[in-house]
C-alpha cells in the first residue's frame, strides 16, 4: 500500500478539497470525474495523470546531478527544457547541448524524477502508460529503488526495473530484478524481455505493468504477462528479503552508458519519453 512521509506512520490519505461558497452563476454542469479502471482484485491508491503545466513537486523530486552512473553521458536537470507537461502528458526530454555546472560539464542533458519520501509503498500493482524515444544511445527506464536501504546500499536492498528500453532496439523492453545472493555479496540480476509482434514502442503509447506480491513479481506489457519471478534474496538474509520493504518510483531518460553505448551520428535530438499516467494499486481482500 502507498504511504506518504508527509505525516510519519500514516498511510496515504487522499483529501477532498473543502467546500466553499461559489459566486459563479454558471449553469454549466460540472465535468464528470475520470473513472480509472482497476484490474480485478486491486484498488487505486495513488496516481499522477500529469495535469497542469509542470511536474507536481508534491509527488516527484528531480535528481539534479552530472555524476555518471553506468558511464552515462547526460546531466540531469530540473529545467523545463528537460521535463515539462503538455496536454496531460509528461515529457522527459534528452537534449544534445553543452551544459556546465559545479560538478562538471556534460554534452547532453536529460531528466530523472522520483517519488522518494513522497510516495513509497510495499506490494501492489504499478501501471505506467508511456511512449518511448528512439535512437542509438537512448536509454529510458521506469523503475523502483528501496526507500530505506534496510539491507545496505545498492544492490543489497534491491532494484526493480519495471521497464528498460534501448533506443536501437525499438520493439523490445526488459523487466529485471537486481539483488545479491544470501551467501555472496556480488551483484546479481535476472530478467526477461518482451518484443512487440509488430511496430515499435516509439510509435505509440503502451502500458507497462508490475504486480508485486509477498511471494512473486509479474511483468506485463499491454496486459500480456511475459515474466514471473518467485525467488530472490540478499546477502545475509533469506527470501523474501530484500523485496519486503518500501520502494519508490523513478522515471528517467539516460543518454549513453555501458549497456546502450553512446549515441551515433544518426541519433537525432531531442529525444522524448512521453508518460500519460502513473498509477499505483493495492490488492484488496477477496470477498466471501
Amino acid at each position: 500500500m502507498v504511504m506518504r512521509r508527509l505525516f510519519p506512520a500514516l498511510f496515504l490519505i487522499l483529501l477532498a478539497p473543502s467546500l466553499t461558497a461559489c459566486d459563479s452563476t454558471s449553469n454549466e454542469p460540472e465535468p464528470e470525474p475520470e473513472v480509472i479502471p482497476a484490474k480485478e482484485g486491486y484498488s487505486l491508491v495513488w496516481n499522477d495523470e500529469f495535469e497542469g503545466h509542470e511536474v507536481n513537486t508534491a509527488n516527484w523530486t528531480h535528481w539534479v546531478t552530472g555524476n555518471p552512473f553506468n558511464n552515462e553521458l547526460q546531466y540531469y536537470t530540473a529545467r523545463k527544457d528537460n521535463s515539462t507537461i503538455e496536454d496531460g502528458v509528461l515529457y522527459l526530454v534528452a537534449r544534445k547541448e553543452t551544459y556546465t555546472a559545479a560538478d562538471g560539464t556534460r554534452e547532453y542533458t536529460s531528466a530523472r524524477i522520483n517519488t522518494k519520501d513522497k510516495v513509497d509503498f510495499k506490494y501492489g500493482r504499478v501501471e505506467v502508460r508511456a511512449q518511448m524515444p528512439i535512437g542509438q544511445g537512448i536509454w529510458p527506464a521506469i523503475w523502483m529503488l528501496p526507500t530505506d536501504n534496510v539491507y545496505g546500499g545498492w544492490p543489497h536492498s534491491g532494484e526493480i526495473d519495471i521497464m528498460e528500453y534501448l533506443g536501437h532496439e525499438p520493439r523490445t523492453v526488459y523487466g529485471t530484478l537486481h539483488y545479491t545472493r544470501e551467501n555472496a555479496p556480488q551483484h546479481y540480476h535476472e530478467g526477461s524481455s518482451y518484443t512487440l509482434p509488430s511496430g515499435a514502442f516509439s510509435d505509440d503509447f503502451h502500458v507497462f505493468e508490475l504486480e508485486w506480491d509477498e511471494t512473486e513479481m509479474r511483468w506485463y506489457v499491454d496486459g500480456v504477462q511475459y515474466r514471473v519471478h518467485r525467488n530472490w534474496s540478499t546477502f545475509g538474509h533469506d527470501y523474501p528479503a530484500p523485496f519486503d520493504q518500501r520502494f519508490h518510483l523513478l522515471l528517467n531518460v539516460a543518454v549513453g552508458g555501458d549497456w546502450p553505448g553512446s549515441p551515433s551520428a544518426a541519433t537525432a535530438f531531442p529525444q522524448i519519453m512521453k508518460v500519460d499516467y502513473v498509477r499505483v494499486f493495492e490488492r484488496v481482500a477477496a470477498q466471501d
